[in-house]
This record gives structure tokens, C-alpha cells and sequence, in this order.
């Protein structure tokens, strides 16, 4: 099987016009790697020969380091095709020989290195089969590496449809292009765009908001960034203008949990519960928040990016009886789709 994997290796050599400066190789039992460095090795010693692992089976890193196999006590599951406990005995006297080192990435990662290959190939690659994409990206960015000749191993599409929603989501946090942010800011009429407007052009990919105190709001929102340097800028901004923020974009209970939750029952006075409906596209978000009487405040407010042509916004206002009249007239002036849901029995179990 180590010498069947290894034929890769000779296929790589044969195939490159250039010479090849490393090869980025996923790694379960180890026998791919094995059989790809031993080859390699032998004809090209100068080829870096670099393994891939998810933080959560790193069997092979971990026995590389204590010079020992070792057997994990558990293994996560997101990238099935390498879960292995135990490295092989024979793949991992090979490693050892003839393998530079072995780079650990997390799932957010490995989400986005699959979003990379959909995005130039339009092929799937299934977690596993990413990791050498996002061990290259890793090595790059912490090498600096500039004009070099990489090879990462694609190592296979067998992709579960309903992981897709998950990679999805997570893709961007691996890039670090989204932002994860909670947010304070007073409980008042027109602190709400107050906020948006210091968010700026940036686009927003959740929005999370229910009344919980009468003299400050907390926000839950994630927002398209390009780096990391952006993040900071803003977080500045932030705090300048009074508006306590702390950064989640690390935080893994706020990613996979937290994110879902924000929200519960509320006694907002005369409040009621409209959905929206607008197309996506920059400055619709501040469009509806500009035409509002800033004598309506904002009690509920949740909105995610899903990358259709509509944004859909659940917004709970609180309108005083004698501002129905003016508040159906912003209804009927703002040009976006809209229901009320004041009477739903969901909003009512759950959120009233």
C-alpha cells in the first residue's frame, strides 16, 4: 500500500515543469506521506516534505515529537478520512526518515481551503482531502514565502451534503475575512444606527439583538473583513466612541453555540414584530434603519447573510399607539417586502 501511495510521488516528479519547493501531504495512518517522501526524497533530497493533520487527530505529530507511536485518546471526527487513534508502525519509521515536519490546522481552516479549491476548480473536497491545501496556506503565510513552487495533495471528494451548511459558515472565519463581535451600546432610540453607521460599508453576516436591559443592548454581529488589521482598526473605533466590544472571532462556544441563542423572552412595551424582506446588495440595511422615526426603538433585530438575492431581516420595534399611523406610513414609504409576525405563535412561545 506504501509503495502504491508512493506512485504519486512519481507522478508529481514526471508531471512538474518546475522544480518543486515543498509538498503538503494529509496524513491519517501515514501511508500516503510514506510512500510520497520516500520517493521523492530519494530522487529530489531538497523537496520539503511536509505533513497536514486536523488539531483534533494529530497522531502522527504528536508520536513524531516524542520519537515514539502514541495513541490518542480520542479523535475529532470533521475530517473522518484521517481520524486515526494510532499511526502504522512501518509509515511511521518512514516519517521519521524521511518527513520535515507535520502542520496542524483547525476545522475553520480546513473550511476555507475547501471553499478555495470550489472556488477555482468548482470541485468539492471533502475535509480530509483539504487538509494539504490548508497546511500550504499555513506554511506560506508563516514562511512569507513569496514565488515558490507548493504541491498540495487533494486526497479526496467525498463530501456529505449536510456538512456543506457548516463549511460554509465556517469558511470565512478561516479565512479570517469574518469578524465575530459582541457589542454595547445604550438602550436608547437611534443608538442602533449609530452603530451601523461607525460599522461603515463593511458587509454584515449576522446580525443578533434582543431587549434584555432598559439601559444598555448587547449585539451579537459578524461582519466581512480583509484581515486581521481591519479587526483591530475597527475594535479601536469602537471603543473611542463609547461602545464596549469584545472580540469572539476565537471563541469557539460564541461560533458553533452562542450565535444561535442570542435572544429569549422580553417584556418590551408596545412592541411589535415585522420580517423584511430587501435586496442584498450595500446600504440596503442602512436605507431601512435611515427611514426610521428615531421615537421607535429597536427590541429584536436578527439577520444572517445565506448569499441570496434578498436579505431577511426579523426586527421588533417598539411602536407607541399613538404612532401606529405614522409607523404604517414608514411601512407603506420604505419599498421593502414586509409581514407582520406580532401575532405568530412562535415569536410568542418563544421570544415574548
Amino acid at each position: 500500500m506504501i509503495a502504491g501511495q508512493g506512485t504519486i510521488g512519481m507522478e508529481l516528479l514526471r508531471q512538474s515543469r518546475a522544480p518543486i519547493d515543498a509538498v503538503f501531504v494529509p496524513v491519517g495512518g501515514g501511508g500516503l506521506i510514506a510512500g510520497i517522501a520516500a520517493y521523492i526524497k530519494r530522487l529530489r533530497p531538497e523537496v520539503r516534505i511536509i505533513g497536514v493533520e486536523p488539531e483534533e487527530a494529530d497522531a502522527m505529530a504528536r508520536s513524531l515529537c516524542k520519537k515514539e507511536r502514541i495513541v490518542l485518546p480520542q479523535v475529532g471526527i470533521f475530517a473522518d478520512g484521517v481520524a486515526v487513534k494510532q499511526v502504522g508502525e512501518e509509515t511511521f519509521r518512514l516519517c521519521q526518515q524521511y518527513v520535515d515536519e507535520v502542520i496542524r490546522v483547525d476545522n475553520d481552516a480546513i473550511c476555507a481551503a475547501i471553499k478555495d479549491v470550489f472556488e477555482d476548480t468548482r470541485s468539492i473536497l471533502e475535509p480530509a482531502g483539504a487538509l494539504g491545501v490548508a497546511g500550504a496556506k499555513v506554511w506560506a503565510a508563516r514562511e512569507k514565502a513569496r514565488n515558490r513552487n507548493l504541491v498540495a495533495i487533494a486526497s479526496g471528494a467525498n463530501m456529505n451534503f449536510d456538512r456543506l451548511r457548516f463549511v460554509a459558515e465556517r469558511a470565512e472565519l478561516g479565512e479570517k475575512r469574518e469578524a465575530v463581535l459582541a457589542v454595547t451600546i445604550p438602550e436608547k432610540p437611534g443608538s442602533f444606527k449609530s452603530f451601523c453607521t461607525l460599522i461603515g460599508g463593511r458587509v454584515i453576516t449576522e446580525f443578533n439583538y434582543r431587549f434584555s436591559d432598559p439601559a444598555e443592548a448587547h449585539v451579537f454581529v459578524g461582519l466581512q473583513v480583509h484581515n486581521r488589521a481591519e479587526v483591530d482598526k475597527l475594535l479601536v473605533s469602537l471603543e473611542k466612541h463609547q461602545l464596549p466590544v469584545l472580540d469572539l472571532s476565537d471563541n469557539e462556544m460564541a461560533k458553533l453555540h452562542i450565535r444561535h441563542l442570542v435572544g429569549g423572552r422580553a417584556q418590551a412595551e408596545n412592541e411589535v414584530l415585522y420580517r423584511f424582506e430587501f435586496p442584498e446588495r450595500p446600504g440596503a440595511l442602512m436605507k431601512f434603519l435611515n427611514s426610521m422615526s428615531h421615537a421607535w426603538n429597536i427590541s429584536l433585530f436578527h439577520y444572517r447573510n445565506h448569499g441570496a438575492d434578498y436579505g431577511r431581516v426579523l426586527v421588533g420595534i417598539q411602536v407607541p399607539a399613538n404612532q401606529k399611523t405614522a409607523f404604517q406610513k414608514f411601512l407603506d414609504g420604505l419599498g421593502y417586502r414586509y409581514w407582520n409576525e406580532s401575532r405568530n405563535p412562535a415569536y410568542r412561545l418563544f421570544l415574548k
